[in-house]
């Protein structure tokens, strides 16, 4: 892979390195032991796309969007799904 010799492209890329780190150290205070999972979430809320959270009944996941919520300032509702569920229910 090439290096990018912009001082200005260099200085984004720490940026962001930095930002991810401190969002993924934030939420590794409350979750532990899932360090890939807090990497892929980080990866989606960067890149602004979307990331389903699928694992066994009990381990953490609610607790974990909650607190990726938390970290970023954000409100967390948590929707529990139906067959019969529509968009329009949940906007």
């Amino acid at each position: 892979m090439a290096q990018s010799t912009d001082p200005k492209a260099r200085e984004l890329i720490q940026t962001v390195a930095q930002i991810s780190n401190g969002l993924m150290n934030e939420v590794a205070k409350v979750i532990i032991g899932k360090q890939e999972n807090l990497r892929r979430i980080t990866i989606g809320i960067l890149s602004n796309g979307n990331t389903l959270i699928e694992d066994f009944p009990g381990l953490a996941k609610t607790l974990m969007a909650n607190t990726f919520a938390t970290a970023l300032g954000c409100k967390f509702k948590r929707v529990q799904f139906t067959p019969d569920l529509l968009p329009a229910d949940i906007m």
